[in-house]
């Protein structure tokens, strides 16, 4: 008998195991449109609506439907059963009330699947499809925060290039292609393990016409009328259907047809996991599109959103704000999040604007996806100096101080960074002490810590380095793109050992497209009305041209710095030191003002000197020594053996492990 229980022991302990490893097979979502065997069952919440109609369209171009008066129960939940329908219905609703126009017809805020049409009202209609997918065994990725190196990424930028050579440029499948020069080919010979794509699920791409009316609107500010980057979501089940094989740009055209990015997205998903590499995605969830036809505004704007005293929307960036402290509102936003993550294996999450949640909604965020994936991947923009408070709740957020103390004001780019050899006011090698061993100040653990020297806001890299460097102003017009990312010595120099401080620090790195090999965002000549074509962009959220798309051609000609992020991430990757280790596992030596060394766990040591002129000496702890990096070169297996003194020249950086 005791060899029974023993049995009995094994088989629940395995099922425990199993059952924490693998995904939920089904999330029950609270309305939406569900498949029955015999028809689809439509549910909506509306609470002040007099009356609500479900409206069945015969055709993705129809104006008009056949429609069905839903039923109304007491919690102010619509719902109604059409018999016989199935896949590929297209449906919205019509609703008649105090704060509901019945002259639109909405799509369901619950649509697992949509088909817009590319004008600034983002029409949109609901489409039923097969959700079903053939995941093989897939599951989320079991990765540690801490072992985490991030790489954002454009999902269209990545392959739309020619030089991408992928096939199906610009789209979900083109991502996965193989034997391509972008995409997940560029992932994997990097070496980072986790993918941040930029907003993935359906947003309104389209802006208000350039220098045209609009209903009391007027765009003199947007020559392109597009929103490229995603930050204006529409629907927050439903993924973006201009990334699928079939999606066009073509005005008035309409996206999402046959609803075909739903399996595509998924089988992105799935190839990524296969290479080892994790998907987080990019949400918005406090503020939606301000100009399209989004069902939350035209179902009851008094409980979704923030309305000022005249009951008009509360607008912030690009959108009018949500109501994130409603609970249908957290309910929505918090279901939307579980979908991705178990009808779509989505490992985790960066949330823009994060500082506009409420402790509360972030904790009950939080709270929620871990009884889903207790290693789901959290972190947001913590602004306001609000990252402290974000981390004793228990999420990670984009550390701005990194970034500053490295390259200096955000703004003003004379007040130069440690790159520079220079401290900004109140700041010194105490500072970059700080920053190393994952700003224990403000974070409590170094998961939380997300470490960059450049996201898709404002100039990149290594256009702040030439600004503040003063090898270009902001009006220079840079006529061959080619030879203007060309790095000289000094450029070179502080690519690489902002590159070597990060890769080096406590916390998670996250590196944006193009910034390992020192892309530069020059504004693209189009058809545009933009008189700024030729000059670096700071913001180039508009563009869908080759501003933003990735040209592969430039990795050919940075190859000494991909080498030189490539040699670093592999060798964080070995390292336990450099991603595992206390404050107290350090130690610290200043070098001179702009130059320190330290020593974790007596086996590792770094070196580096922010001095744009002088180098630095300094004697090695006692015993032989491997050096791994200097400013020229990576080898893992160690470039020489040394011992006794060192000199870091100028502007440079050196990691040596200990032989014995």
């Amino acid at each position: 008998m005791k060899y029974l229980f023993k049995i009995l022991f094994i088989v629940s302990l395995f099922t425990l195991l199993s059952s924490c490893m693998q995904p939920a097979k089904k999330l029950g979502l609270s309305y939406g449109a569900f498949l029955r065997p015999d028809g689809i069952e439509f549910r909506v919440h509306a609470p002040t609506s007099e009356s609500v109609y479900l409206v069945i369209f015969p055709a993705v171009e129809a104006k008009i439907g056949d429609e069905y008066s839903m039923e109304r129960s007491d919690t102010g939940d619509w719902s109604f059963f059409l018999k016989d329908a199935s896949i590929g219905t297209l449906y919205g609703y019509r609703l008649k009330g105090p704060y509901n126009d019945e002259n639109v017809i909405v799509a369901d805020p619950y649509s697992k699947a949509t088909v817009t049409q590319n004008n600034w009202r983002h029409f949109a209609k609901s489409l039923i499809v097969n959700t079903d997918f053939d995941w093989e065994g897939d599951t989320w990725q079991e990765i540690h925060p801490q072992d985490l190196i991030i790489y954002e990424a454009h999902i269209r930028d990545m392959t739309i290039h020619e030089s991408s050579k992928a096939n199906l440029k610009g789209s979900y499948l083109g991502f996965v292609e193989k034997d391509q020069k972008g995409g997940i080919e560029h992932l994997k010979s990097l070496g980072v393990n986790a993918v941040q794509f930029l907003p993935l699920w359906d947003f309104a791409n389209f802006e208000i016409p350039y220098k045209q009316d609009a209903d009391g609107m007027y765009n003199n500010w947007n020559p392109y009328a597009r929103n490229h980057w995603g930050y204006m979501p529409t629907f927050y089940m439903a993924p973006e259907s201009y990334y699928a094989t079939d999606g066009t740009d073509e005005l008035d055209a309409w996206n999402g047809k046959d609803g075909r990015a739903v399996s595509e997205m998924k089988h992105m998903v799935k190839s990524l996991h296969r290479e080892g590499i994790a998907v987080i995605l990019d949400v918005v969830v406090n503020h939606i599109s301000n100009y399209d036809w989004h069902p939350l505004k035209y179902i009851d704007k008094t409980v979704y959103f923030k309305l000022d005293e005249n009951g008009d929307f509360i607008g912030q960036c690009c959108g009018n704000l949500l109501a994130t402290d409603n609970q249908t509102v957290r309910d929505y936003i918090i279901e939307s999040l579980k979908y991705w993550m178990t009808a779509y294996h989505i490992d985790g999450f960066r949330f823009d604007q994060a500082h506009l949640l409420s402790a509360e909604t972030a904790t009950l965020i939080l709270d929620e996806l871990k009884r889903i994936n207790p290693n789901v991947i959290i972190y947001g923009e913590a602004w306001n100096e609000r990252e402290k408070e974000f981390s004793e709740l228990g999420w990670g957020s984009f550390n701005a101080r990194f970034r500053d103390v490295l390259r200096g004001d955000l703004h003003n780019y004379n007040d130069k960074g440690f790159l520079f050899g220079n401290f900004r006011d109140r700041e010194s090698l105490e500072n970059i002490q700080s920053i190393i061993t994952a700003t224990p100040d403000i974070y409590q653990t170094p998961s939380h810590a997300i470490n960059f020297l450049e996201v898709h806001d404002d100039y990149c890299f290594n256009d702040y380095l030439r600004l503040s460097s003063g090898k270009n102003s902001m009006d220079d017009i840079i006529n061959d793109p080619m030879k203007h990312i060309e790095l000289d010595e000094d450029l070179s120099n502080m690519n690489k050992l902002g590159a070597l401080i990060l890769m080096t620090s406590q916390g998670i790195p996250i590196i944006h497209q193009g910034q390992d090999w020192a892309h530069s965002q020059v504004i693209a000549e189009t058809d545009a009305d933009d008189p700024n074509v030729g000059k670096m962009d700071r913001n180039p959220y508009n563009k869908d041209n080759e501003t933003n798309w990735v040209n592969w051609l430039e990795k050919e000609q940075n190859k000494e710095l991909i080498d030189y992020y490539t040699g670093l991430i592999q060798f964080r990757r070995a390292t336990t030191e450099l991603r595992h280790a206390d404050p107290t596992d350090f130690k610290f030596q200043g070098l001179s003002e702009t130059a320190l060394g330290y020593v974790i766990r007596d086996r590792i040591a770094v070196y580096m000197n922010g001095d744009p002129k002088k180098s630095v000496s300094t004697e090695l702890p006692e015993g032989q020594w491997k050096l791994i990096v200097n400013r020229d070169e990576i080898n893992l297996n160690g470039i020489n053996e040394i011992s006794g003194t060192i000199t870091i020249p100028p502007t440079s950086g050196m990691v040596l492990k200990r032989i014995n």
